[in-house]
């Protein structure tokens, strides 16, 4: 007697797709997320593999830390904050408006001296003492800790005083690098990662401050009390310590 294999009809694997497809909607969610302007490329990449991968959708928000504290503080429903500093989401935890013991690094910063021409910021940031420049882009330093990392690497230098009257302050380090991009200012301290794609500066000529001229940028993550029962914030938080994140974060010029 002959047998042959049990074989599944292509009706019934279509009816599984279908079923499991159903079944990963059913249990989707959206998480409502403020991201760190610097975050922007790489939480943009990320959100996508987390949205194929999970089936939960993340919402993005992008902004400076400070000005997404203070709408925090007056009862924004964010369920996550991916801060550009690792004081913020400490303070929400203090105020309780942040899960204890939920919190942790993402990602730490990479902080860059850049100017959209190619040639004109040396690699030893030399710019800062010879160059003849009328202007030099920085995030406003109360709000964005990328500012207040350019405001430390050129107290260290001895530069302040006199670059000060040059300052041109951007809201956050997103309108800081538009200032540079556009040409209305030829240099400015923004993150790496806004300028760095696949392990390389993408345009232009940079200086990457050295880490011993200003505080460790540590961005941290805190999951907000609107997201505490969450299963999509959940899921992210997740995905962020997972490798395909880590790697989309480090391609962008960030380290752990």
């Amino acid at each position: 007697m002959h047998c042959t294999p049990a074989t599944t009809p292509r009706s019934l694997v279509g009816w599984i797709v279908l079923a499991l497809a159903s079944l990963q909607a059913a249990y989707a969610d959206t998480v409502s997320v403020a991201v760190a302007a610097n975050f922007t490329a790489p939480m943009q990449k990320i959100a996508k593999a987390f949205e194929t991968d999970t089936g939960h959708k993340a919402e993005l928000s992008f902004g400076a830390t400070g000005k997404f504290y203070a709408q925090i503080a007056n009862g924004a429903p964010f369920q996550i904050l991916l801060s550009a500093d690792d004081t913020t989401p400490a303070r929400l935890e203090k105020e309780g408006k942040a899960v204890a013991s939920a919190r942790f690094t993402y990602a730490i910063g990479t902080l860059v001296l850049w100017s959209a021409q190619p040639g004109y910021v040396d690699t030893q940031g030399a710019v800062l003492k010879t160059g003849d420049f009328k202007h030099l882009a920085i995030a406003n330093p109360k709000l964005a800790p990328y500012g207040l990392a350019a405001m430390q690497a050129m107290d260290k230098l001895g530069v302040t005083t006199r670059l000060q009257p040059r300052f041109v302050q951007g809201e956050n380090i997103a309108q800081t690098h538009q200032f540079v991009a556009s040409g209305n200012a030829p240099l400015g301290f923004v993150a790496l990662s806004q300028v760095m794609a696949d392990g390389k500066v993408t345009s232009g000529s940079a200086w990457q401050v050295p880490a011993d001229l200003h505080e460790p940028i540590r961005q941290d993550v805190a999951l907000l009390m609107p997201g505490k029962d969450s299963a999509a914030a959940a899921a992210l938080l997740s995905y962020l310590r997972g490798d395909k994140a880590k790697a989309i974060i480090r391609s962008h010029g960030y380290s752990f």
